[in-house]
């Protein structure tokens, strides 16, 4: 896969830029839950986790040795673990009332996605021993 490097560098930042903008909306409470700001719920701040992953993903992607793509396989499963406790967690109904999801959570999920590709198909070059 030749650009799935830069695909999964790119889901990284759409991730970031994801974690700012709204992620629900609560209309009886008036509430705008983001990634790094849920006040008035028991959420905590969700974005928070894959902050401390994509910089762990982001090395791993970009060094050229099989070991940095095996780890990179840990990272993208803690952070596509995290995406679905989120999106489980976050976008649910809870006692009879549906959170609006906004762009940001879609985006959100987008960006795993796109992590999760370059992650799974990293652009290596294997070397081939002739002398067989």
């Amino acid at each position: 896969m030749k650009y799935s490097k830069w695909i999964g560098l790119a889901g990284a930042c759409l991730l970031v830029f994801a974690a700012f903008l709204p992620w629900i909306t609560i209309e009886s409470h008036h509430i705008v839950v983001s990634g790094v700001d849920a006040t008035g719920t028991n959420y905590g701040k969700p974005a928070y986790v894959h902050f401390v992953l994509i910089p762990f993903f982001i090395v791993f992607t970009l060094l050229p040795k099989i070991w940095a793509k095996r780890w990179n396989l840990i990272v993208i499963a803690l952070n596509t673990a995290w995406v679905i406790r989120n999106y489980l967690v976050i976008g649910t109904c809870k006692a009879g009332e549906c959170p609006v999801r906004e762009t940001g959570f879609y985006l959100m999920l987008l960006g795993a996605a796109m992590m999760l590709y370059a992650g799974l198909f990293p652009d290596v070059k294997i070397k081939t021993d002739s002398t067989v």
